[in-house]
């Protein structure tokens, strides 16, 4: 009489009523501790990574633990082989109970699709450059206006004598004998299959006999590589310009990495840049901002008229449409800010003085509303302290 299955809930270890995430994470805790790799040649391991492998194939399908829920392990019988329900389900094989593994964590197929499957590694080790950061500190025009640089860096660059391959004139890179040019070696544990990577040849499934003696076969060489760089108008401090090709050359023939060139913008003594928006202090004569005028402004694209009505006061601030730095993805513009600071007469002489003591005497306090204000505040405050007896 065969034995009778084990409930699937009891093989997991976990509830009836247990989520999806509950049910995952108790598998991966039981199929660690009964994988076969843990548990060479113990055959009762192996059932039992089996059993719990079949469990969680059950109970991780919605449509299945449903059916498993209502009619137990008859949902799966009958039939023969494996199925989704209501077909067959008599077991799981090794080799199922290890696919099922492998996709809980993450992986793909079969893990024996790993060890037979196409993934044979042959021909030259040639492999991609590293990327290249490069930090550039730039003035502020270059960066809103755009510019171009010449730069020179030290990289690791195909070997001019071997062409990059590693081998010494007269010679070329030859199948790894121990290997036999797959650049693994397989060996089997009982049932078990394994990879390594090839200690003769590093995985490349060549072997040079006759290292070149400029590069000692690495088939790169230090070298310093001049980059024609522009730099495009609107960048800012943090941008980064990728320049395809440009970094450390490939391996054995791979192409070379790309560079990435990390802005940096010094500060400037006149403008500030916030976005696209630019502003800078205007200075503007007392008469000016007392009488109204018209000053010039400044901008990164030239000087623009602005026309400042009677009475503008030191602090106000005043927007110019489009003259500010150019979006480097949209190609749109950015406005200018022009913060008016009111700057009065020094070193008055005493005929200036006697003439500005004559025009002002005109003047009385409704000419100076804000002053007006706080007195009148101060006042209010002192007749409400003395009401209080203080």
């Amino acid at each position: 009489m065969a034995e009778a299955k084990k409930d699937f809930y009891e093989v997991l270890g976990v509830a009836r009523t247990a989520s999806a995430d509950e049910i995952k994470k108790a598998y991966r805790r039981q199929a660690v501790k009964y994988h076969p790799d843990k548990n060479p040649g113990d055959v009762t391991a192996e059932e039992q990574f089996k059993q719990i492998s079949e469990a969680y194939e059950v109970l991780s399908d919605p449509a299945k633990r449903e059916q498993y829920d209502r009619f137990g392990h008859r949902a799966f019988a009958g039939g023969g082989g494996r199925g989704g329900a209501p077909g067959g389900f008599d077991g799981i094989d090794l080799e199922e109970a290890l696919r099922t593994f492998m996709g809980a964590f993450g992986g793909g197929g079969s893990i024996f699709d790993d060890f037979f499957g196409g993934g044979e590694r042959g021909g030259a080790a040639a492999g991609r450059g590293a990327d290249l950061r490069f930090d550039l500190e730039v003035d502020f025009e270059e960066a809103a206006l755009g510019s171009e640089r010449d730069l020179v860096l030290p990289v690791h660059d195909e070997c001019s004598a071997c062409r990059g391959s590693g081998a010494a004139e007269g010679s070329a890179r030859e199948t790894c004998r121990h290997c036999g040019g797959r650049g693994v070696q397989v060996s089997a544990q009982g049932f078990l299959h394994f990879r390594q990577t090839c200690p003769v040849c590093g995985g490349a499934g060549q072997v040079i006999t006759r290292p070149c003696p400029e590069c000692r076969g690495s088939g790169r060489a230090r070298a310093r590589r001049k980059i024609a760089l522009r730099i495009p108008a609107g960048v800012e401090t943090g941008s980064r310009i990728r320049v395809a090709g440009k970094g450390e050359g490939g391996r054995h023939g791979g192409p070379a990495g790309d560079l990435y060139v990390v802005i940096h913008v010094r500060p400037h003594d006149l403008f500030e840049r916030r976005d696209e928006d630019t502003m800078c202090t205007v200075p503007v004569p007392f008469e000016t901002a007392l009488l109204g005028g018209t000053v010039e402004v400044p901008t990164i694209h030239g000087y623009a008229k602005l026309k400042l009505p009677p009475g503008t006061p030191g602090g106000k601030i005043f927007r110019i449409r489009g003259k500010g730095v150019v979006n480097v993805h949209s190609g749109v513009h950015g406005d200018h800010h022009a913060r008016i600071e009111v700057e009065v007469p020094t070193r008055l002489s005493g005929r200036q003085k006697r003439a500005l003591s004559e025009a002002f005497a005109a003047l009385d306090a409704s000419n100076y509303p804000k002053a007006r204000h706080l007195r009148e505040a101060a006042e209010a405050f002192f007749e409400r302290k003395r009401a209080m007896g203080r």
